[in-house]
């Protein structure tokens, strides 16, 4: 597989449907992990674009917190605690104890159950949403696919924000 120069995975230019959208999902995975890469504990505590109070270690929480809802739960149909507490299920809020290397690899964790839930799974298997976000949807499932695709979109968005913080952290900007 092509790597871009900084060591992410490059989606291929053609590729079949699963392929592609977990490629570009591993890509974005990828971009979050570069994102925190050589940031010490204070600075992964930074909220850098004021009035926010997001953090490096808060967004990767978070989607650790992302990974487990859509893929153990919704998509497996897992009753399971949130990994952090219940800040409303989002991830954000800091323990002063936690290092950003203990939100990393708990997050890694979540990854890699998320692969391991949905490696044969084809696309159009369905999971099971919540009242709430069915309430949202308009549909009680979702299909695998439409949860992939969903989950390129949450880390597309939460990489802008991570590129901001770390731009006001130390200046490193980049895809």
């Amino acid at each position: 597989m092509e790597t871009t120069p900084d060591g992410r995975p490059v989606p291929p230019a053609h590729a079949d449907e699963r392929t592609m959208l977990e490629t570009w999902l591993d890509f974005h995975r990828s971009t979050l992990a570069l994102k925190c890469a050589g940031l010490d504990d204070e600075q992964a505590r930074t909220a850098a674009a004021t009035p926010s109070s997001m953090t490096m270690i808060g967004l990767v929480q978070h989607l650790a917190e992302v990974e487990r809802g859509w893929f153990q739960r919704v998509f497996a149909g897992k009753e399971i605690p949130l990994l952090y507490g219940d800040d409303g299920g989002f991830g954000f809020s800091l323990d002063p104890d936690r290092t950003l290397e203990e939100a990393l690899a708990a997050w890694r964790g979540e990854v890699e159950v998320s692969r391991g839930l949905t490696a044969d799974a084809p696309l159009d298997t369905p999971g099971r949403l919540s009242k709430d976000n069915a309430a949202v949807v308009g549909e009680e499932t979702v299909s695998l696919r439409w949860i992939l695709v969903h989950m390129i979109e949450e880390y597309a968005r939460h990489n802008g924000h991570a590129d901001l913080i770390r731009e006001g952290i130390d200046g490193v900007t980049g895809s």
